[in-house]
């Protein structure tokens, strides 16, 4: 009797310390299914932090090349262009070395000098349609070659005409007071080229002769065309006049580009670089 009364209580024991192990072994093998999802999980997020980044990568390469798109674009326009009806002479042209005092002899503002490109516009970025676009909008609804007025509210509300030095020009204020400290230094070294300076034009909108699609910058008022005792400088030639030179040097201080930079030299040209911009949008002054 006493055997049989002892059955009971040893059979509960082992179902007890059988139901301990079976929870032991479920436990763990719970733990170990949660640390592989786990371990899935945190591989889950790399894989898509990685394809996040690549798609940033990829995103700013397509925008650096529809930039170099719009860049070429612009570069063939204005080598379509027409040339001067009344091209230059050709002569010999001294070449220039370095910076305007390095040139000796040269009294002429007038006198064509070969131009050096790569001495000019040094960290100062050409800006394409994008940026113009991107900054100030767009100018009007529809352009064509021949200049038209501006209709865009906000850019006409940044518009000004003003009278600085010797010429009179409309363009947006910050490059009105840039034209001005430029021109303030111009008639402290170079009074005789002050004096004789003037503009074949400012704002005009319309588009880059030769093109149908690219928007000229003087339709934002951010480009100005100087000329030199009355004459306008050949274009296209790969010359430029002696004065326009000694000017390209105060514009790409205050951050203009000078147009003798493109593929086909436009040495009376100078516009807002794409720095100097970007720094007045920061400023709050476009």
């Amino acid at each position: 009797m006493r055997e049989g009364a002892l059955i009971g209580p040893i059979i509960i024991a082992i179902g007890l310390v059988v139901a301990a192990v079976c929870f032991a072994v479920v436990g763990a093998l719970l733990q170990t299914a949660d640390g592989r999802t786990e371990l899935r999980l945190e591989r889950t997020e790399a894989d898509l932090a990685r394809l996040r980044s690549g798609m940033d990568t990829l995103r700013s390469e397509l925008r650096d090349a529809e930039a170099e798109i719009e860049r070429l674009g612009e570069e063939i326009a204005l080598a379509a262009a027409p040339a001067p009806l009344e091209p230059l002479p050709q002569v010999a042209l001294p070449e220039i070395i370095g910076a305007a005092e390095d040139i000796p002899g040269t009294e002429a503002m007038t006198e064509e000098m070969l131009t050096a490109k790569a001495r000019f516009n040094t960290g100062i970025t050409q800006p394409g349609n994008r940026v113009m676009l991107e900054v100030l909008g767009q100018p009007r609804s529809s352009y064509s070659t021949t200049c038209q007025p501006i209709t865009q509210p906000r850019l006409r509300a940044l518009m000004e005409t003003r009278q600085i030095g010797p010429i009179r020009v409309t363009m947006v204020k910050p490059a009105l007071d840039s034209l001005q400290r430029i021109l303030d230094r111009l008639q402290q070294d170079e009074p005789d080229i002050y004096a004789a300076l003037g503009t074949a034009g400012a704002i005009c909108a319309r588009l880059i002769r030769g093109s149908s699609s690219s928007i000229s910058n003087h339709s934002w008022g951010t480009a100005i065309d100087l000329k030199l005792q009355g004459q306008l400088d050949g274009f296209g030639d790969g010359g430029t006049q002696f004065g326009l030179l000694l000017l390209a040097e105060l514009f790409n201080d205050e951050g203009w580009y000078w147009g003798a930079g493109y593929r086909r030299e436009d040495s009376m040209h100078f516009e807002v670089g794409v720095e100097t911009l970007r720094k007045w949008q920061a400023m709050g002054l476009l």
